[in-house]
C-alpha cells in the first residue's frame, strides 16, 4: 500500500522526472497556441462574415482550461500520488474538456477563417474514407471506452506510471478519444459521415454501460499500489462523475434531435391540418 505524499506502491515515475516538465513545457505552449489560434480564426472569420459568436469562444477556452487541470497543476501533480486525483484530472481530460470544445465548433471556425484553397483541402479530409471509419460512433467509442478497460484493467496503468512516453500517450489518446467520440454523437461542426440518431443513441447508452460497468469494478479491484479507500474513492468519482457528462450528452443529443426534426414536423403538421 501506498502512503499520502508518496508515489504508487511500484510506481517509479515522479512528478520532478525531467521528462514530465519537458511534456508539461509542451503542453503549456499547445494549449497557448490553440488559444491564440482559436482567437485569430475568430477574427478572420468576422472580418470575412459575420462576427464569431462569443460563446463558442468561451466555450473554447474553457474547455482548454479544463485540459489544463487535467495535465497541469495541483491536481496533475496529486495525480502521481492520489487514485481520487487521478480519476479527476481523467474526467477533465477525456470527458469534460472534450464536451466544451466540440461545442466551440472549432471545425467550423476553421472553414470559415482559413483561404479557401485551405477549407477545401480540409473538406476533402473530413470527407476521406479514413476519417469517415474513426469518426464512425461505434468505432469511436471503441477506441475511447475500448482504452480506459485497457488502461485500468491491464498492465498498462503501471506501466504509464513508470514511462514518461506511455504517460503522454495515455493522456494524449484520452484527450483525442474523448473527442472523437463526443464530436461522432453531438458535434455541431460539419460532418458529411454524421450516424443516424438511433446509432448515435444506441451508442451512447452502450457507453454509458460499459463506463458504468468499469468504475464498479474498479470499486471491487483498484489498480496494483492504490490502497482500497482511495481506489473507491476514485471509482466512485468516475462512476458519477461520468454519469454528469454522460446526462448532458444524452440532454444535448436528443435535444439537437429534436432541433433538427422540428421545423419538418411543422410543415408536416401544416400539410395534415388541411
Amino acid at each position: 500500500m501506498h502512503h499520502h505524499g508518496e508515489p504508487f506502491e511500484g510506481l517509479g515515475l515522479e512528478p520532478a522526472d525531467p521528462l514530465i516538465w519537458a511534456g508539461l513545457d509542451v503542453v503549456v505552449v499547445l494549449l497557448l497556441l490553440a488559444a491564440m489560434c482559436f482567437h485569430t480564426g475568430g477574427l478572420w472569420a468576422a472580418r470575412r462574415r459575420s462576427p464569431w459568436p462569443r460563446h463558442r469562444s468561451l466555450l473554447f477556452h474553457l474547455g482548454l482550461i479544463c485540459a489544463a487541470g487535467g495535465l497541469l497543476g495541483p491536481v496533475a501533480t496529486a495525480a502521481h500520488t492520489s487514485f481520487t486525483a487521478h480519476m479527476l484530472g481523467h474526467l477533465l481530460l477525456g470527458m469534460v474538456a472534450p464536451l466544451l470544445l466540440v461545442l466551440s465548433s472549432p471545425v467550423t471556425l476553421a472553414l470559415r477563417a482559413l483561404p479557401v484553397q485551405a477549407a477545401r483541402g480540409l473538406t476533402r479530409v473530413l470527407r476521406s474514407p479514413g476519417v469517415r471509419v474513426l469518426t464512425h460512433p461505434v468505432v469511436a467509442a471503441v477506441l475511447n471506452a475500448g482504452g480506459l478497460w485497457l488502461l485500468y484493467t491491464t498492465d498498462l496503468f503501471r506501466v504509464m506510471h513508470v514511462s514518461p512516453v506511455a504517460y503522454a500517450l495515455v493522456h494524449l489518446h484520452i484527450f483525442v478519444a474523448g473527442y472523437v467520440f463526443t464530436a461522432s454523437l453531438i458535434g455541431v461542426d460539419p460532418n458529411p459521415h454524421r450516424a443516424s440518431m438511433p446509432v448515435r443513441a444506441a451508442v451512447l447508452i452502450l457507453f454509458i454501460a460499459a463506463h458504468s460497468i468499469l468504475a464498479k469494478w474498479l470499486y471491487a479491484h483498484p489498480p496494483l499500489g492504490v490502497e482500497p479507500g482511495d481506489g473507491k474513492t476514485g471509482a466512485q468519482l468516475m462512476y458519477y462523475g461520468g454519469d454528469v457528462v454522460d446526462i448532458a450528452l444524452l440532454v444535448l443529443l436528443f435535444a439537437g434531435w429534436y432541433s433538427a426534426t422540428r421545423p419538418r414536423n411543422r410543415q408536416h403538421d401544416a400539410v395534415t391540418s388541411r
